[in-house]
């Protein structure tokens, strides 16, 4: 028989595992202490908020997710916050259905729910089927010790949250403390009663309470439904997001150019790659909430890797640097685009041939990009001119023809990546959308999406030849359906490699 190994032994005044973050505080605990700092302060100041410029767009938005769902009740959590590291949390970000619905975007609304509470036909909000009512967790007094000791939502740690009455103003929405909402929910709620839909896969404990509710009356198969509806939403852009959007690429555009005015201190840099970054997410952080996704910053190599972000390279002259970057301004609306520039200002005869190829696609992507077509046929008229430009070179197996037929695809061994994908509150906009609604979708007047080819040639690729190999090659654009065509946001920065030079020039002589 075998020892049995050594186990500490348990102490019956051992302090908890759960509590023993708070040993690096050293927060006084007295009665005197909790008098004293909870009294004396004066009147806060009034913060004369005024109904936000998206509530109009955002109860025409609500309405319409209501005629989709009449007599259920629709849960749509703005999510909570996540852990960084230990105690440490990410900034907080709201979802963006939650986000979309109620118009709100900054860190004072982790855990706040909207719901929207089915009513007689037509007297709901805006003559409506439903009533929107937003739950929240709202400024604590002063006299709590919320105010001084919880560093995740008090006062003192950061900062005033909004008052019910504030939050009511800015939205247009009906509040109520998030302490209600339990009861809320479970409102009628039975077998000959209301369903009840919860955006899933957003605030696991509002989950659990929705399951919890209508355990005894359904699964919740329609919340997928609620989900897919939300994303659909956005497909198409009303007017105050494209406003956003518009502002999004334009200060993308300006950090561009920053990041093209930095390039000498890259090259001098061990880590050029992380000056780009920093660059760009300096002025993000300036003209805006944050970068809307990690930014690429891949100099030479790195650029035939499509998600680089490690970012820790070097910046070579002579060489390419492929930069996708976009900024997220403080409605979350978020810009993408992409640009390879010549490190030290020229493109060589080989990335210019490449560069060219890529353009070319792009150019043959936008001329497909009007009403009435499919969504789809964006990404194939990039390929078309990909493929032939590929055959041209000498690099496909078989003709052009048999690269694109859907059982040959080999130009795709260069451009592993669709072409195009729906862009606004989520970089990746859209995503639960349907099939048909998505790559099968008529495009329409205010969809809004990326047109972005390239081509990457990884440096031990030996079916290329080897002045191509170790070059990447993206071309990025915002582009906005109107009813004549299209309209490139983000045309005010250079495509053309010749007007990429001039415009490098310009900067790097300032």
């Amino acid at each position: 028989m075998t020892e049995s190994p050594d186990v500490p032994e348990a102490h019956d005044d051992a302090q908890p595992i759960e509590s023993r973050g708070d040993n690096r505080s050293q927060r006084p605990r007295s009665d005197a202490f909790k008098t004293f700092i909870t009294s004396g302060w004066g009147a806060r100041v009034d913060l004369e908020l005024a109904a936000g410029p998206a509530a109009p767009f955002t109860a025409d938005r609500r309405a319409r997710v209501s005629a989709q769902f009449p007599g259920e009740r629709l849960v749509v959590p703005a999510g909570t916050f996540k852990v960084r590291s230990n105690d440490c949390d990410y900034p907080f970000r709201p979802h963006s259905a939650f986000a979309h619905l109620t118009g709100l975007g900054g860190e004072q609304e982790p855990d706040a729910v909207l719901v929207l509470h089915p009513v007689a036909t037509g007297s709901g909000d805006d003559g409506s089927d439903h009533q929107a009512v937003l739950y929240f967790r709202p400024l604590a007094g002063r006299e709590t010790e919320e105010f001084y000791s919880d560093s995740r939502y008090g006062e003192f740690w950061v900062g005033a949250r909004p008052t019910l009455a504030d939050i009511a103003t800015l939205t247009g929405i009906r509040t109520a403390h998030l302490d209600d909402l339990r009861d809320a929910l479970g409102k009628d709620v039975g077998a000959t009663g209301v369903q009840l839909l919860v955006v899933p896969g957003v605030d696991e404990a509002v989950e659990a309470v929705v399951e919890e509710i209508r355990a005894a009356e359904d699964s919740g198969q329609r919340d997928a439904l609620l989900a897919e509806a939300l994303s659909e939403l956005r497909l198409v852009k009303d007017a105050y997001e494209i406003d956003q959007m518009r502002l999004a690429v334009n200060e993308t555009i300006v950090g561009f150019a920053k990041i093209a005015r930095d390039l000498p201190i890259a090259i001098e840099s061990e880590r050029g790659e992380r000056v780009i970054e920093g660059t760009f997410g300096a002025h993000a952080r300036l003209a805006g909430n944050a970068v809307g996704y990690d930014t690429i910053a891949a100099a030479g190599e790195h650029a035939t890797t499509l998600h680089w972000t490690l970012n820790n390279g070097v910046v070579r002259p002579g060489e390419l640097v492929l930069v996708d970057a976009g900024l997220e301004v403080d409605s979350l609306y978020t810009a993408d685009v992409t640009r390879t520039l010549p490190i030290d200002g020229t493109f060589t005869d080989v990335q210019r041939r490449i560069y060219t190829a890529v353009l070319d696609a792009a150019d043959a992507a936008f001329a497909a990009a009007v009403p009435g077509a499919r969504f789809r046929d964006v990404h194939s008229a990039a390929m078309e001119v990909i493929a032939a430009r590929l055959g041209d070179w000498g690099l496909l197996p078989g003709t052009v023809e048999e690269s694109l037929d859907p059982e040959g695809q080999f130009h795709r061994r260069w451009m592993v990546h669709g072409t195009s994908h729906h862009l606004g509150l989520d970089v990746h906009d859209c995503a639960q959308a349907r099939a048909e609604m998505y790559l099968d979708g008529i495009l329409t007047p205010g969809m809004l999406f990326t047109i972005e080819p390239g081509l990457y040639f990884k440096s031990d690729d030996l079916t290329v030849p080897e002045e191509y190999r170790g070059i990447g090659v993206r071309i990025e654009d915002d582009v906005l359906v109107t009813a004549e065509g299209n309209e490139n946001l983000s045309a005010a920065l250079p495509r053309r490699p010749e007007d990429v030079e001039v415009w490098m020039a310009t900067l790097l002589t300032d």
